[in-house]
């Protein structure tokens, strides 16, 4: 007979295995319901890191920049800053002036018989280097448009490796579920024969069915998690496109050897253009300081004795109180600010790189430590765990004990893969020029 302790233990297990089917239909449910795949996602093909970049218009080869919205905004505003650089070059409009004087009046003026009619032409002279000062600015706001659209490339790259590699994580860890499922199965199934023989208690089966059940319901949740990051990534070429299926093997994905080889990356070239663009404002806004004479020509008609004169004459400003002075304050202070800005930039850039330095080597000595030692001898400890098991030897509860140390070394494999790929991402996003 069973006591009243051993059997509100066994209630209490067959309570939490019904909470554990439970939960795991609901996240079947809800996987099901908001995450499931089109019919055209279900077809395979297989995405490379290569094709991803490809498709997203990142390489320079690529037939898809085109048609990629993150690189075409970019883009088009390189061409804007340098359709202002053509704006730029062009100088002032010669203006045209008709003048009729002493008509419709009274007396002598009645009528149109002592008409005057003055008709000229006048040219604005720039001084003070205005033209050559507007060009330079404009094609400094070039440069800097030009670098923000390298940047923007790079940045993209970097997003489609990261995301790439959140990608394969998640198709990782969904093949390690399966596999923590099927061994769940085995072991469910051989308790279930272990207790029909009468070796096992009925609560070794009880336990195997929970630690089954829980392994299902995370296996839904690992593929509403593949499906999620295989969205994000196809959502980097187009938001129509379905998610692609990528491999679980991690791409390799190499560092650059050196950073800053030969030139500056894009990061302080940008830093730099600007700083380049609000000098070069300064000098703009100076040259405005200086007026602009207006000479003009023409000719005169008397009507009332029928004779012509020539005319001539200069127009220029006084600048008593406008001088420009605040415009040359602001793109001044725009010019220290963009200087501090360069400072920061090289102090953040050091930083990132010897970080995402460090990351990358202490993400391969970890792979290298997991996959070389650590993972061959938890996956022999669970085969003898497991041999032991079949012929009665030893508890589930080992056999359980031995598959939870082999499957966390697992992940922390993937977790450490995943690391390497990010970090090497970053390196090569750094290196950009």
């Amino acid at each position: 007979m069973i006591s009243g302790a051993v059997f509100e233990r066994q209630q209490r297990k067959s309570s939490k295995m019904s909470v554990i089917l439970w939960r795991g239909a609901l996240i079947a449910g809800l996987a099901f319901a908001t995450l499931s795949e089109p019919a055209a996602a279900q077809e395979p093909q297989v995405v490379s890191l290569d094709e991803a970049l490809d498709r997203s218009g990142v390489t320079d080869s690529s037939a898809f920049a085109d048609s990629n919205p993150r690189l075409i905004g970019p883009r088009a505003e390189t061409e804007a800053a340098q359709a202002l650089i053509g704006q730029a070059r062009l100088r002032p409009n010669p203006q045209v002036s008709l003048e009729a004087e002493d008509f419709a009046g009274s007396g002598a003026f009645s009528g149109l018989r002592a008409t005057q009619i003055t008709l000229s032409v006048g040219q604005q002279l720039e001084l003070g280097g205005k033209r050559g000062a507007r060009i330079a600015a404009a094609e400094a706001q070039a440069d800097l448009a030009t670098l923000r659209a390298n940047l923007s490339q790079a940045e993209l790259g970097f997003v489609v490796r990261e995301r790439y590699i959140a990608a394969v994580a998640a198709v990782s860890r969904l093949d390690l579920a399966r596999d923590i499922v099927a061994r769940n199965e085995e072991l469910a199934r051989i308790a279930n024969l272990l207790v029909e023989v009468g070796r096992e208690p009925p609560l070794r089966a009880l336990r195997a069915q929970a630690a089954l059940a829980e392994a299902q319901a995370e296996l839904q949740a690992a593929q509403a998690a593949s499906l999620a990051a295989r969205t994000g990534l196809a959502a980097l070429w187009s938001e129509q496109a379905a998610p692609p299926v990528v491999p679980s093997e991690f791409p390799t994905i190499a560092p650059p050897d050196q950073i800053m080889a030969t030139s500056a990356p894009l990061q302080l070239e940008f830093a730099r253009a600007n700083t380049a663009a609000a000098s070069a404002e300064i000098a703009r806004e100076r040259s405005l300081r200086i007026p602009d004479p207006t000479i003009s020509a023409g000719v005169r008609r008397f009507e009332e004795s029928n004779a012509n004169a020539f005319v001539v004459g200069v127009s220029i400003p006084l600048p008593f109180s406008n001088r420009n002075q605040g415009n040359i304050a602001s793109a001044e202070a725009n010019l220290r600010a963009a200087t501090a800005r360069e400072a920061v930039a090289l102090a953040d850039y050091e930083l990132a790189v010897a970080r995402a330095r460090a990351a990358y080597l202490a993400a391969e000595a970890r792979v290298e430590t997991l996959s070389a030692t650590s993972l061959p001898q938890a996956e022999e400890a669970l085969r003898l765990v497991r041999i032991g098991y079949s012929n009665g030897r030893f508890p589930l509860i080992e056999v359980l004990a031995a598959a939870d140390a082999r499957d966390a070394i697992r992940e922390a494999l993937i977790a450490a893969q995943q690391d390497r790929g990010q970090a090497a991402a970053e390196l090569i996003r750094l290196a950009a020029q």
